[in-house]
Order: C-alpha cells, then sequence, then structure tokens
C-alpha cells in the first residue's frame, strides 16, 4: 500500500481498514414487508406507516430503492368514558393512504405490523383514481378493526 501517489497522499491507501475491499459487500435488506416506518417527506411526512412491498434494486420506472407503502393519515382521537356511542364511534375513524416512497424518505421503526394488506394494495391499485380508492377504503377498514380490537395500538397512536 503506497500512501504517496503523484505527490498526493492516499490517507485511505494508508489506513488497513479504510483500504479499497477485494469483494464489494452486500447490504442486508432489512426493509421487508411488515415493516413499521415514519414518513419524512412530502404531504404524509410525520405519518407513520407499513411497508407492503419493497423494490431494493428500482424498477425501470424508478431505478432507486422504493416501496409500496400503507399509512395512516387521520389518526383516531381520545375516546373518553361520557362520549355516546355515535361520538366513540367518530372518533374512532381512521383515514388511511397508499403511496410509493423513495427509502430515502422513510426512517424504519423497531416495530412490525402483521396487517395483510397484500391482496389488497398492490402496484395496479395506484394506476387509475377509482382503484386507488377502494384500496384505500379497503385498507382503512383493515386499520380500523386493528385498532378496535386492541392489536398494534402503537400504529393509531399519535407522536
Amino acid at each position: 500500500m503506497v500512501a504517496w501517489q503523484n505527490g498526493v497522499f492516499d490517507h485511505k491507501a494508508s489506513h488497513p481498514v479504510l483500504a479499497p475491499a477485494e469483494k464489494a459487500l452486500k447490504m442486508v435488506k432489512f426493509l421487508k414487508p411488515g415493516k413499521a416506518v415514519i414518513i419524512l417527506n412530502g404531504r404524509f411526512a410525520g405519518r407513520k406507516a407499513v411497508i407492503i412491498r419493497s423494490f431494493d434494486d428500482g424498477t425501470r420506472d424508478r431505478p432507486y430503492g422504493h416501496c409500496l407503502v400503507a399509512g395512516i393519515n387521520k389518526y383516531p382521537k381520545k375516546v373518553i368514558r361520557k362520549d355516546s356511542a355515535k361520538k366513540t364511534s367518530k372518533k374512532s375513524r381512521v383515514k388511511a393512504f397508499i403511496k410509493v416512497v423513495n427509502y430515502t424518505h422513510i426512517m424504519p421503526t423497531r416495530y412490525t405490523l402483521d396487517v395483510d394488506l397484500k391482496d389488497i394494495v398492490t402496484l395496479e391499485s395506484l394506476q387509475s383514481r377509482d382503484k386507488k380508492v377502494t384500496a384505500c377504503k379497503e385498507t382503512k377498514a383493515r386499520f380500523e378493526e386493528r385498532f378496535k380490537t386492541g392489536k398494534n395500538r402503537l400504529m393509531c397512536e399519535r407522536k
């Protein structure tokens, strides 16, 4: 390893750890379906979402790592004991969204959700407006059902 090349000192060449590796290391794919993430940029910034499908190597249309997510746009309100049944049902509503997001615009959490949305939310459901609306409604129903049964309560809490 020569540290001096053409009169310029190369720090990486002299350092045993930073020297160029023989083989390129492969990144570990940890953004798997079911992982809870927080959206960082855009209209849904700060909202929680679940990865439905991930594209680590990108596609022809999007040549970067991205994923299809379904998340909560409007969180349920806090319910108190004196509320009527009608008011309780109104406060327990959830509004969902479906989106394709760049990996750089999400922050993964340590939590996973076992919500089965793979059959509902697909890339084809984003192609037309009416397909997206029906997929959002079905996603909303699944999230509301999870909230009412008390499973994955963290997903429905605003922080």
